[in-house]
């Protein structure tokens, strides 16, 4: 079989993930992580398909470990990979598939990890200046939003004290009630602070273009640390929101839809966290 090059063929899996409707952050993740892979082989003069082995691929493996990666991150790279050889299998690319042998890292467990309101609302004294930053923080502490929704939020997602999160990837379209801190916040941003720009995104840089998911990390990350709770991350604001509604007896199917949780046991799972034995009815989110 006449074989073409590795990085002649990531093109062509690249623009199979687009065919098959897959997220733009997760498109993104993927070339990285291949890309990564094919420096590796590079170095090993490994440019064909039918030139790499499993030995291959656990090297790679075992290198990003000993460059502290953490099991996660590495394990997230593996799957990109297995997925880009059976691509290569379904195409006829390659006849072997020398990561399919290749075992995922022991990732141990973790423990989500919530704001206390001492801590959340020092968070939102150090960003109060920062009217786009504010914005998204109040946005995901009263609504839950993954921070590639917020990313994605367009301006005309937002009516009637309402935000509609579109369907994407796996996820289909939601609407999330707004409430009064998260109605002024996102107001005071697109109204008083926001550059002109025809962008339909609601969150964007100062030249006009849409603010990217590692852009709004980076942000939240500095002012973590500048509010002295170095230790969270933008993800534990969504795990803040669903810990304080539990608290506060909201509805659990409620709750699991507005989150976008495809399961209700994903939502269930957060009740021991929460401190809480029985769910509640409540049908209003708490305002944090």
């Amino acid at each position: 079989m006449a074989q073409e090059p590795l990085k002649n063929l990531l093109p062509q899996f690249i623009k199979d993930l687009e065919d098959k409707g897959r997220s733009p952050s997760t498109i993104l993740a993927y070339r990285a992580d291949i890309e990564q892979l094919l420096d590796f082989l590079h170095g090993r003069n490994k440019v064909l398909p039918e030139q790499v082995l499993a030995s291959d691929i656990e090297a790679f493996r075992d290198s990003l470990l000993s460059e502290k990666y953490t099991p996660k991150t590495v394990s997230r790279k593996l799957n990109a990979i297995k997925t880009f050889f059976r691509y290569l299998i379904s195409e006829k690319k390659a006849s072997a598939d020398p990561s399919d042998p290749v075992s995922h890292p022991k990732i141990e467990p973790s423990v989500p990890k919530f704001l206390s309101p001492l801590e959340y609302r020092a968070l939102r004294d150090v960003v109060r200046d920062d009217a786009r930053i504010a914005a998204i923080v109040e946005l995901i502490l009263q609504t839950g939003l993954r921070i590639s929704e917020v990313a994605n939020l367009k301006l005309e997602n937002l009516k009637d004290g309402k935000l509609t999160v579109e369907a994407y990837a796996t996820q289909p379209e939601r609407t999330v009630p707004l409430n009064k801190s998260a109605k002024e916040a996102v107001e005071r941003y697109t109204k008083e602070e926001r550059p002109e720009s025809d962008s339909e995104y609601v969150f964007i840089s100062k030249n006009g273009n849409p603010l990217a998911v590692r852009n709004i990390r980076a942000a939240i990350d500095r002012y973590m640390q500048k509010s002295d709770v170095p230790s969270y991350s933008v993800n534990d604001l969504r795990t803040t929101f669903l810990i304080e509604n539990l608290k506060a007896g909201v509805d659990l199917v409620l709750l699991s839809q507005i989150v976008g949780h495809k399961r209700l046991s994903t939502t269930e799972r957060y009740l021991e966290l929460a401190e809480v034995k029985d769910p509640g009815k409540k049908q209003e989110l708490k305002e944090l």
